[in-house]
């Protein structure tokens, strides 16, 4: 007597787990709503990150500078004036952003305005965030202007460091957007 009813038990029990893990969890309309705006948000970013991808590949984008700092720890500045940027498109580089420049402070602020199609070294890399492009150019100078982007897909931000060998480096943040 007593087997046969641990075997029921058992046999009830199992019964009762099949039904529970065959069923469908049932979702209040407010939870529904929930996941369907998360997924939508998730393909709304994965969209986004493809498109940021293929604007970098394309050599047709435009960084909108919003903050600057000379290197090492020199005081960070907020970039309002909209004409400053810089263009890449068909292998030209249109560079218009301030600058800062001399060899011991004080420092001063000069504006880079450039047009250039001999961009040298032209590279761009994939990294686990986004991507890293590089290229050099001497601005019609005697000197070499390295540029190197360091651009976040899923966010659309991007950092920018100028590098030459009399100054020290500036960084600037801002963000990527397709050249039209």
């Amino acid at each position: 007597m007593k087997k046969t009813a641990i075997i029921v038990a058992g046999l009830l029990l199992f019964a009762g787990a099949v039904t529970v893990i065959g069923q469908k969890k049932v979702l209040s309309p407010k939870q529904e709503r929930r996941e369907v705006r998360e997924q939508r948000r998730a393909e709304r970013i994965a969209n986004y990150e493809k498109t940021m991808d293929s604007t970098i590949l394309s050599r047709n984008f435009q960084f909108n500078p919003q903050t600057m700092q000379q290197q090492p720890a020199g005081p960070m500045r907020q970039i309002m004036n909209p004409t400053f940027n810089v263009g890449i498109w068909d292998g030209t580089a249109d560079i218009c952003l301030p600058y800062i420049k001399g060899y011991v402070p004080p420092y001063y602020t000069t504006v880079l305005n450039y047009t250039v199609s001999n961009l040298q070294g032209y590279t761009t890399e994939q990294t686990h965030e986004g991507w890293m492009v590089t290229f050099s150019t001497s601005l019609f100078s005697a000197s070499t202007y390295t540029f190197t982007f360091e651009i976040f897909s899923r966010t659309g931000g991007a950092n920018l460091t100028i590098t030459n060998p009399w100054y020290n480096a500036v960084q600037y943040s801002g963000t990527i957007s397709q050249l039209y």
